[in-house]
């Protein structure tokens, strides 16, 4: 494939989200320099809940400038549709959709190499950061979630710099496609046995896949799309 350039790379502290001030690195702002990318994210981000942000199979989120226009016309204006970052995303493109990345799709960036890990789960903080109190269903309904990376090669990463796909392991599971098999078709047994033994996915997604072979029945979504208003969590 053609390399893709960067329209944005982004990092952010921890600050208050939302009108209840709750602690979270979602809301990040482009860097003009280079920044070291290590084993579990960029140099100088952060997330305010380490247990469900970041970490190594979290190290980058990358997200779609293509998604933006079709996010306008479906929810209106938002301040944070105005420029890269919306999302929570370290990596803004266009160009690259959930249906041309694979789990297992291994870029260069810059001087580090990394590879495609899962997709996003949305959760509840989205509703916080756009003012709509279903937008993390929202993005999980529509597909337009976003992905993860591990880091297999630390390195250097520049706002200009461009990623160049170098190796694909599984190209048949597309972002999209395992979308569809957690969100859409939630017991197709065939699908999820194939995912709990693919070696690429991050192991919090096979062992989910698992769970549902093994009850039959698909996990809860409340707590992580809604949150626990009542606690501030």
């Amino acid at each position: 494939m053609t390399a893709i350039p960067l329209q944005a790379l982004l990092v952010g502290d921890i600050r208050p989200l939302g009108p209840r001030g709750i602690p979270s690195g979602i809301a990040k702002s482009p860097v003009e320099r280079s920044v070291i990318l290590g084993a579990t994210g960029l140099v100088g981000d952060a997330q305010g809940d380490t247990r469900h942000h970041g970490g190594a199979e979290k190290a980058l989120h990358h997200y779609a400038l293509d998604h933006y226009p079709a996010w306008l016309a479906e929810i209106g204006q938002r301040d944070v549709l105005g420029a890269p970052g919306a999302f929570g995303e370290n990596i803004a493109t266009s160009g690259l959709v959930e249906s041309d990345v694979a789990v297992g799709d291994v870029f260069a960036i810059g001087s580090a190499v990394i590879e495609v890990s899962q997709g996003r789960q949305p959760c509840w903080k989205l509703n916080e950061r756009f003012a709509q109190p279903d937008m993390a269903r929202r993005v999980q309904t529509s597909g337009r979630t976003g992905w993860y990376y591990r880091v297999l090669e630390e390195g250097e990463i520049a706002p200009d710099s461009r990623l160049q796909r170098i190796h694909r392991a599984a190209p048949d599971w597309t972002i999209n496609r395992i979308w569809r098999v957690f969100y859409v078709d939630t017991l197709n047994r065939a699908e999820l046995e194939a995912l709990a033994e693919l070696p690429q996915l991050a192991e919090g997604w096979r062992r989910h896949a698992r769970r549902r072979l093994e009850t039959g029945r698909v996990e809860d979504w409340t707590s992580r799309l809604a949150g626990d208003t009542r606690a501030g969590s």
